[in-house]
């Protein structure tokens, strides 16, 4: 950027790595998280918010991992089901993937603030307040928020559905309901 044109505003776009399309770059004031004016600050070592993307791309590649093997396992040991069809059968692989979903998620995120897909996508779940893992009960909170409200018919999958999209809305710090319930943002992970 040459030295006599203005810095860019707060949302034009800066330069950016290319190497990187889901690079989050800092807001005017320096900080990745937006105008704090309300509530505490992040720890101050925190990185950067996760991009949307990287965050969606990590979820779809958890479920795939989850999925096809439940889905596997269960279609052979009950000879197959419809999940359109909406019996015993599909219900029970829902109730099934959900709770392994659930613990897969939880003993991730308690461990290392990570699953295999954000892992890929190099991102990680960091406690708002220090940006440590989200060990015991935070970890299984937020796993818990998001997974276990499908196993609730109707309604279950609206909740679930108003959780994840609550992050594109939500302000500074980009937070699911799960997030809220548990204290916690997902950030670029630190090589």
């Amino acid at each position: 950027m040459s030295t006599d044109q203005p810095p860019p505003g707060p949302d034009e776009p800066r330069d950016r790595d290319s190497s990187d399309p889901f690079a989050k770059h800092p807001r005017a004031n320096g900080s990745p998280y937006g105008d704090h004016t309300a509530g505490p600050e992040p720890y101050a070592g925190m990185p950067p918010l996760a991009h949307l993307g990287r965050r969606l791309i990590a979820r779809i590649i958890d479920a795939l991992l989850i999925g096809i093997p439940v889905g596997l396992v269960v279609t052979a040991l009950a000879g197959g089901y419809d999940p359109i069809e909406g019996n015993a059968r599909s219900t029970t692989v829902t109730l099934v993937y959900v709770l392994v979903y659930f613990l897969y998620e939880g003993l991730m995120l308690t461990r290392d603030g990570q699953t295999v897909g954000k892992k890929a996508m190099k991102i990680r779940v960091a406690m708002l307040e220090d940006g440590r893992p989200p060990t015991g009960q935070a970890g299984w909170l937020r796993a818990g928020v998001y997974a276990l409200p499908e196993i609730v018919p109707c309604c279950g999958f609206l909740f679930w559905l108003i959780n994840v999209l609550w992050c594109t809305w939500d302000r500074p710090y980009r937070q699911c309901l799960h997030d809220k319930a548990a204290r916690t943002v997902v950030v670029s992970a630190v090589p």
